[in-house]
């Protein structure tokens, strides 16, 4: 803050600083917060950098950080900055006072949603306790019902810490049931996991996580093909970043699985995308085995499109086994339709799309010599192209109506010449 003072009309101005004082920070409740709260709030280090802040400038920057991070605690639904000069006795010329309006979140919430997945949707069912211990905990439950008869819930109890790397801690236990027609088994899970998130740099966030899963895989009826029944029994494995099994239970493997994609916009309407996805996992020992729903699949609308889903790659009486490897590559062009019908409304949610796929997968065993591997990899490899239609459904999920042409194929494979429709979140 600064103030200017001058003797005449020809006098330069003389510019003198006067710090500020914080004189008072309120917390102004509406609904209902107990005093234990209100104390956390007041005496946690979101609050107390405002006192750090110099001049009025910082003192504005300062309290939007605190905004944002008190709604970020997960308790509060609108929170409101006031500053005003300070009253009172103690109040000086210089002083402020920052009061903060919140509204908590009631104490049960709940409510039911629906979620688009890989040509599946699905019903949602949940209801959370926000701020469950005042603490900016959150106690949830969800129960999910497939479209393809696939069902669970889940429990999940999430805890910040409120430090420097913002933590935040969360442990959960969950049941799931699947159906695989296309390989004909049933999957129920179930499982705990604990989880990890912080930050070590600015932009920069990781993610620790244990899981411990029992895995129960069953044949789906009298016609499930011999290679399949055999591996119907129970499983465990342990998870991390990248995927370890072997401790405990006749399975132990390494997985490894990239995913990467590239966007690159050519004009404001029309974007070329490049991506790629691989993936490898070997067998810990000789005396450990790795299961048909531990492997990879590919083939379908979502990677490699003209084929069939999971129509890639070792098939049993027209049943997919999987592989231990496989990489997958998709050049995509997408533009606008011809003449941009409906600006404003469909046509900005509506592309066309051009596209050409390659992949293989296999178990592929890899020597010693680079050359003879990439060989191997590039060896009976699949190709595709086509073209069709894209419909965006919010920020992260699409329509796909493609015409797929299978250029490559390989003896075994299903491929599918025509039509495909797709709806999805993760796409090759």
């Amino acid at each position: 803050m600064q103030t200017a003072e001058g003797n005449g009309p020809n006098t330069a101005a003389e510019t003198t600083e006067v710090p500020l004082q914080l004189s008072n920070i309120k917390l102004k409740k509406s609904l209902w917060m107990d005093l234990e709260e209100q104390k956390m709030i007041l005496s946690s280090k979101t609050v107390k950098e405002l006192f750090d802040a110099g001049d009025f400038q910082q003192v504005v920057l300062k309290s939007q950080e605190v905004r944002s991070k008190l709604e970020k605690l997960g308790c509060f639904k609108n929170v409101g900055v006031f500053i005003d000069t300070s009253r009172g006795e103690d109040a000086s010329s210089n002083g402020l006072e920052i009061t903060f309006t919140v509204k908590e979140l009631k104490r049960v919430l709940g409510g039911i949603t629906t979620l688009v997945g890989n040509n599946e949707g699905s019903l949602v069912i949940k209801s959370n306790l926000p701020n469950t211990f005042g603490r900016g905990e959150n106690l949830q439950v969800e129960y999910t019902y497939g479209t393809k008869q696939s069902k669970g819930f889940n429990g999940m109890f999430i805890k910040p810490l409120h430090n420097k790397a913002n933590t935040i801690l969360t442990s959960s236990f969950y049941q799931k049931n699947s159906e695989w027609v296309t390989s004909g088994y049933h999957l129920c899970e179930q499982g705990i996991s604990l989880d990890a998130n912080f930050d070590s740099v600015p932009l920069v966030r990781h993610n620790i996580q244990w899981e411990g899963v029992w895995r129960e895989l069953s044949c789906q009826s009298r016609t499930t093909t011999f290679p399949v029944r055999e591996q119907a029994v129970g499983v465990l494995f342990f998870q991390m970043v990248q995927e370890l099994a072997g401790i405990g239970g006749d399975v132990g493997f390494i997985k490894h699985e990239l995913n990467y994609q590239l966007n690159v916009p050519v004009t404001n309407d029309v974007v070329i995308q490049g991506s790629f996805q691989g993936g490898f996992m070997k067998r810990l020992n000789d005396e450990k085995l790795i299961y048909i729903c531990d492997r990879f699949f590919l083939g379908g609308p979502h990677t490699i499109r003209g084929f069939q889903q999971r129509g890639i790659g070792p098939q049993s009486d027209n049943q997919a086994l999987g592989a231990q490897g496989y990489w997958a590559a998709g050049l995509h062009l997408f533009t606008p339709l011809p003449f941009k019908p409906g600006q404003g409304g469909l046509g900005d949610i509506l592309r066309t799309h051009f596209f050409v796929n390659a992949g293989n997968i296999d178990n592929f065993d890899f020597s010693d010599n680079l050359k003879e591997s990439a060989r191997i990899l590039t060896d009976r490899y699949r190709l595709s192209y086509g073209m069709g239609l894209m419909l965006r459904l919010g920020t992260t999920a699409r329509i796909e109506l493609n015409y797929c042409v299978p250029l490559r194929s390989q003896r075994g494979d299903r491929t599918n010449h025509g039509v495909q429709v797709a709806v999805g979140v993760q796409f090759l």
